[in-house]
């Protein structure tokens, strides 16, 4: 069978969900190969493995942490010679789109972005992307070189499929290029004890509604009880009541949840952009007209400072 590059996204050796997921659409197109790089990248071999990855090829360099981007293109693109891969499959990150961008530039290929799905096709991978603030779904292939494609996170499923998973190390020469832009200095994020946004199966949104950053424990505390990260409206981040980080919408951060909870968001079209493609969607809204309720699965027409504290008590009952 053909070969697929998988780029591989880790925390010094913890291979995140996003890749594992590329993994199962690897399998899909043919034999996969992943490529893990920097701090820890020996380490991703066994998680790699027990998902289909029939090859790990890795490197470790001090580039890969002192310098931006670059480095890491030419190390997949070490692994794209090495290869001469069907296709080069990369999370969709900020940092892997830019990945990829550079890549398919530099091998002449053509690439496609933010696929939510994958499958073989006669001429090659066909990507099924959403399209217009989701309201329509497309379905694309790269019609010169090899595809690059990077996939939104929660697009298809974690599954074990056990394979070789051989480790090579992969032989890296970095050009002046590399060396451009050097990283001075890093202020690690503060830890909420909460999943990635845009990795999380569920994710609990707060909006307009909230009234204030104070009451945004309870929509917090909704999360908490599922496991869920926490998202906010634009509204919401506008007025200071929440990080930017944390802002869904056309403007925020896409996701693609098995269940998000949208409560005091009226569901304006640039909210809708950045979740509409979650699996399952329900609303707490005491407008019973609010656009929202035109995209749910459920709906609850209510105040959300009398449901939502009812929803998490009731979560916590169940768990308990």
């Amino acid at each position: 069978m053909a070969e697929i590059l998988v780029y591989v996204d880790h925390v010094d050796g913890a291979v995140r969900k996003p890749t594992l997921e590329l993994l199962t659409l690897a399998r899909r197109l043919g034999d996969p190969v992943a490529v893990a790089l920097g701090n820890g990248a020996a380490d991703t071999a066994a998680a790699l493995a027990e998902h289909g990855a029939v090859k790990v090829l890795t490197a470790d360099a001090a580039e890969f942490a002192d310098y931006l981007v670059v480095p890491k293109v030419e190390a997949l693109q070490a692994a794209y010679d090495a290869v001469s891969p069907a296709a080069v499959l990369v999370p969709s990150s900020a940092e892997g789109k830019e990945i990829a961008a550079r890549l398919a530039v530099r091998i002449g290929s053509g690439i496609i972005t933010d696929a939510i799905d994958l499958e073989a096709g006669d001429e090659g991978p066909v990507a099924t992307q959403s399209a217009f603030a989701a309201s329509f779904t497309t379905k694309s292939r790269v019609s010169k070189g090899t595809p690059v494609i990077t996939v939104k996170p929660n697009s298809a499923p974690v599954e074990a499929a056990p394979a070789a998973g051989t480790v090579e190390a992969l032989a890296v020469s970095f050009s002046e290029k590399a060396h451009g832009t050097k990283v001075v200095s890093r202020t690690p994020r503060e830890s909420t004890g909460r999943p990635e946004l845009t990795e999380a199966a569920i994710v609990v949104s707060g909006g307009r509604g909230v009234n204030g950053a104070e009451n945004f424990a309870i929509i917090e505390a909704l999360a908490d009880s599922l496991g869920a990260a926490v998202g906010a409206s634009r509204a919401a981040v506008d007025a200071g009541w929440y990080p930017h980080s944390n802002q869904v919408g056309q403007t925020g951060k896409s996701v693609s949840p098995q269940l998000y909870i949208a409560s005091g968001i009226s569901g304006a079209i640039q909210h809708r952009a950045g979740m509409q493609t979650s699996k399952t969607i329900v609303a707490i809204n005491k407008d019973a007209e609010a656009p929202i309720f035109d995209l749910v699965d459920y709906g609850v027409v209510g105040d959300l400072f009398d449901v939502v504290p009812q929803l998490t008590d009731e979560v916590k009952a169940r768990k308990g």
